[in-house]
């Protein structure tokens, strides 16, 4: 590898400075298909049907706007308060290993999705999870 800058990469590259071209940010936003490419969902708070009933309209709408990736965030179940109950119970952290079944036994919700990242579901030092989404075709 070489430290000298050709003759034509200058050039190239002041051209650039000189121009009002923009670069896309890919990553972020499409600006010819309005497309986002990541979401975030928060469930804390939600019992675990409403929390069930709001991740599957909240990929429904993400699969049709064309987001590729869905940040669930669950919490790590660790400050419940019903102990007694499996479904609040802390060591189950109902939310973060509920919500991700739901959606794996959903085969309707299962056609949009590539991939669940179910080791940050099994860590239990992650309170959130990520979905990727297919595309629409």
């Amino acid at each position: 590898m070489t430290n000298k800058i050709s003759d034509k990469d200058k050039k190239d590259w002041q051209k650039f400075l000189d121009s009002s071209e923009k670069l896309q940010n890919k990553d972020v936003y499409q600006a010819n298909n309005h497309i986002i490419s990541e979401r975030t969902i928060d469930l804390h708070g939600y019992t675990l049907g409403d929390a069930n009933k709001k991740i599957s309209e909240f990929i429904e709408n993400c699969y049709v706007n064309k987001v590729k990736k869905i940040n669930v965030i669950t919490g790590k179940g660790m400050r419940s308060k019903n102990l007694d109950d499996p479904y609040q119970s802390k060591d189950l952290s109902i939310l973060k290993h509920s919500v991700p079944e739901h959606i794996k036994n959903s085969p309707e919700l299962m056609s949009k999705i590539i991939n669940i990242d179910f080791d940050s579901v099994n860590s239990p030092l992650k309170g959130h999870f990520d979905i990727f989404l297919k595309t629409i075709k």
